[in-house]
């Protein structure tokens, strides 16, 4: 549930031919959108950043190559697909992907993706940073409660911190079942809601001393609060369903909610449900975030201020600088984070732009290396 406020009042975005979009990055200014009708506006369950909010009505999706929708494997980006039980002793089940690095000294980037999305969002970008650092590096992502393949007993429940306790035992899970003597060097990075939940937990510090970096995808308090007052129209705005996996595909690339065709096949499908009554629309959202309402105004309370006091070195990477507020522009300007913008980019940044943001991410970690070794300079070279 994206919460993108200035989008969310002004941005209209016309939706894109299909074959307008690559397999891989994002559609640029030079193709041409002349022939996409612009009465139709994006809208989902994980983005407002792309509508208005008096502007909800939809197109209906013009047949395509199956061949462009179809899904991609989970293994395509993944070494492991895991369903473990953080509490034993309680039935619940949370599903995770798992990179494991090919050293005990590499670094884990651990992921929470937003509301209404799905682990497999990060695919594109785990894989990316594996190539980038030859494996040195691991990469952990699960679905939340409530989304994906999870099953717990209260679906309900997405406070921040049910959800920030959901992650580290999560990471203490995969650490009994691959028996690690303690935790690595580790970096949060959390999407949307996600980057609350990382900012939460780093400050409330589940994980301890091994968290050395948090990264926050185009998240920021003043804009999110902001778009709140929006979402209950919004979430009515979108369809209740879709005849298929590949209509629900094409109908989140059509309206840009995501740009990237390859991540569409892979983030799409865990965001829905087949329901045997469904009627001629049976693929139904996954996760049903009207019921969380309760918990909006929370998620993004102080989060400026909380990110500013993250005990470890952080990262925001923004979709557009407009999106700063006070807090966040005083504490740029004074140094206290890392700012990077990708202004090609929607809200979904990290699958929009899988290779740009896992440079980012790398270069982040490096930058802040606990194991690096630096050595005064000598003395003619001073």
């Amino acid at each position: 549930m994206p919460l993108q406020p200035r989008d969310l009042l002004k941005a209209k975005m016309k939706p894109t031919p299909l074959s307008a979009l690559p397999e891989d990055g994002v559609a640029t200014e030079q193709h041409d959108y002349s022939s996409a009708s612009s009465d139709s506006s994006g809208v989902s369950a994980s983005s407002a950043s792309t509508i208005t909010p008096a502007d909800f009505n939809f197109r209906r999706p013009q047949r395509i190559p199956t061949s462009d929708t179809e899904p991609l494997p989970w293994s395509d980006f993944f070494a492991h697909e895991l369903d473990l039980h953080p509490d034993p002793s309680s039935p619940s089940t949370f599903r995770m992907y798992y990179n494991p690095p090919n050293s005990i000294t590499g670094p884990l980037f651990v992921a929470h993706h937003g509301a209404g999305s799905s682990a497999l969002s990060f695919g594109l970008l785990a894989s990316e940073i594996q190539r980038l650092m030859a494996g040195k590096a691991g990469f952990l992502c699960f679905d939340a409660r409530g989304h994906g393949s999870t099953q717990v007993e209260n679906e309900h429940d997405l406070s921040l911190l049910t959800l920030g306790d959901d992650m580290a035992a999560v990471v203490g899970a995969v650490q009994t079942k691959f028996g690690w003597e303690k935790l690595p060097d580790i970096v949060l990075v959390g999407h949307s809601l996600g980057g609350a939940v990382v900012t939460d937990l780093a400050n409330r510090r589940l994980l301890g001393p091994a968290v050395m970096g948090v990264a926050v995808f185009d998240v920021v308090e003043g804009s999110a609060i902001e778009a709140l007052k929006h979402m209950h129209r919004i979430l009515e705005a979108r369809p209740a369903g879709f005849a298929s996996i590949a209509q629900a595909t094409e109908w989140h690339l059509r309206t840009r909610v995501l740009r990237n065709k390859r991540s569409a096949r892979l983030s799409v499908p865990p965001l829905l449900l087949e329901e045997t009554s469904g009627g001629p629309k049976p693929f139904r959202w996954r996760t049903d975030l009207v019921s969380t309402s309760p918990s909006w105004s929370h998620w993004f309370l102080n989060l400026s201020s909380k990110f500013l006091s993250i005990p470890a070195s952080k990262l925001l990477i923004l979709a557009g600088t407009d999106r700063l507020d006070k807090p966040l522009m005083i504490g740029q300007m004074q140094g206290k984070y890392q700012l990077n913008v990708f202004p090609e980019a929607g809200h979904f940044l990290h699958e929009d732009c899988p290779e740009r943001t896992a440079e980012v991410l790398v270069e982040f970690w490096r930058r802040n290396d606990r194991g690096a070794l630096v050595l005064p300079k000598k003395i003619g070279e001073m």
